[in-house]
C-alpha cells in the first residue's frame, strides 16, 4: 500500500458535529477500501490567502486538516469523487508521500545525524 496525505479545507461556519461527521466518512471511505488511517491533525481556522467561491458562496476563511493514510489507489478516486461533491469541503487535496515506510523516513545514515 502507498503513504498519501490529504490535506483539506472545510468551512468555517460548520456545526462541531458536522466536521466531526466529515472526517469520519473520510476515513470510512479509506477503511472501506482496505486502507489504515494513521493520524488526524486539526490545523485550526485561517484566513485563505484569496477569496474562494464554492457552492454560490465566496469563502475569506476555512478550517484546516490533515490525515495521514496507507491505501490502494482505488480509495484514492473515491475519495477525490466525494470530497468534489461535498458542500462542507472547500478545497482538497491528495499527495502521495511514498510506496514504502523508507521512503518518507530517511535512514540516519543518509542524512548523517547519528541516533
Amino acid at each position: 500500500m502507498v503513504f498519501y496525505e490529504l490535506f483539506c479545507i472545510s468551512r468555517t461556519r460548520l456545526v462541531e458535529a458536522n466536521l466531526k461527521d466529515l472526517v469520519k466518512q473520510t476515513s470510512l471511505i479509506v477503511m472501506n477500501k482496505g486502507g489504515v488511517v494513521r493520524s488526524l491533525k486539526p490545523l485550526g481556522e485561517k484566513q485563505l490567502p484569496y477569496r474562494i467561491r464554492k457552492h454560490q458562496e465566496y469563502h475569506v476563511q476555512g478550517f484546516q486538516w490533515t490525515m495521514h493514510f496507507d491505501s490502494n489507489p482505488s480509495a484514492i478516486t473515491e475519495l477525490n469523487k466525494r470530497l468534489k461533491v461535498d458542500p462542507r469541503v472547500l478545497r482538497h487535496a491528495v499527495i502521495r508521500l511514498g510506496s514504502k515506510l523508507e521512503d518518507i523516513i530517511a535512514s540516519p545514515e543518509k542524512t548523517g545525524t547519528k541516533v
